[in-house]
């Protein structure tokens, strides 16, 4: 594949059995990784590096440079081209379930973003931008974005918070409901997906994906959400860069276990580097060879899916 996914690599981290730190359960990076090598090994307590401080702080974190920082595999990340990371914790009542951490690179061409934006109903009614990481072409975005803010049901942060689910818009141009429109087009963004992001605490968190045609979020985004009463879930929205874009066939998830169907019950996110042994039919598309899926929760319960094609 000619393209270069957004998301560069990712891994996992669950708690120890007495839950006194998070153990490194799997990770999914390019050949001849320096972070593979120098994290089947490591864990963290709470509020060490960047998994341990996503734990402390019980909410999303956005970390814009993984030298020179609280981040304890600087010099793996950079030898593996490695910029920046997202860390996302998910947690069983007020317990940690896990951590996913999420990472990007920061090449010349690499065009997109990664927003994270919050809401505290103590401040106010708006969803401001609580931190990002740019891509080298994407300074007029940044400077837009920090000086934005969204009420509910507006913009792709906006949409997320209302409908309280993920929300993916394949072209960010006119009439997608992208308020940002302008400024994405001048740094060849077009893509969107943004997902809500349950924490212990008050508030509203949303992540959102910003990606270009050469930089796309990954090679395949899929939504899942919850089918018709007592039904499988399916297949709502998405986009692979061999297919184009997904949802129309609402494809149901197949009755087999695999990745998708262990997050959905577990509530908790799951990640293989075996995706053609998965039973779902994007497991089996050309250039695709690892997933991450990740759950979208309210309440406690999964109410959707995320699953990232690496």
């Amino acid at each position: 594949m000619s393209t270069q996914s957004f998301i560069k690599a990712a891994e996992l981290w669950l708690p120890s059995a007495d839950f006194g730190v998070l153990d490194y359960r799997g990770g999914l990076y390019g050949p001849g990784s320096q972070m593979a090598r120098v994290s089947a090994d490591m864990c963290f307590g709470r509020a060490e590096g960047l998994p341990g401080r996503a734990w402390d702080d019980a909410v999303p974190i956005v970390l814009k440079s993984l030298t020179g920082s609280y981040f304890r595999r600087g010099n793996a990340a950079r030898a593996d081209g490695l910029s920046a990371g997202i860390a996302l914790p998910f947690f069983t009542g007020d317990r940690i379930g896990a951590v996913a951490v999420l990472y990007c690179g920061e090449d010349d061409d690499h065009a997109g973003a990664v927003e994270l934006w919050h809401n505290d109903p103590a401040q106010g009614k708006d969803m401001t931008l609580a931190d990002g990481f740019y891509g080298q072409t994407a300074e007029t975005f940044e400077y837009v974005a920090r000086r934005t803010s969204f009420r509910r049901g507006t913009g792709l942060p906006g949409l997320a918070w209302q409908h309280r689910a993920p929300v993916f818009l394949p072209d960010l141009g006119r009439g997608s409901g992208f308020l940002r429109s302008d400024s994405a087009v001048k740094v060849g963004i077009n893509r969107g997906l943004a997902f809500p992001c349950a924490t212990p605490g008050e508030g509203t968190w949303v992540l959102a994906f910003l990606s270009a045609l050469g930089t796309p979020i990954a090679r395949r985004v899929e939504v899942w959400r919850a089918g018709p009463a007592g039904s499988s879930p399916v297949l709502d929205a998405g986009c692979c860069e061999t297919e184009g874009l997904l949802g129309e066939s609402k494809e149901s998830l197949p009755a087999e276990s695999g990745c998708i169907t262990e997050c959905w019950m577990s509530g908790l996110p799951t990640l293989t580097r075996a995706v053609a042994d998965q039973p779902n039919r994007g497991a089996h598309q050309p250039d695709v060879s690892s997933m991450l899926v990740l759950p979208v929760l309210e309440g406690g319960a999964v109410t959707a899916a995320v699953a990232l094609y690496l």
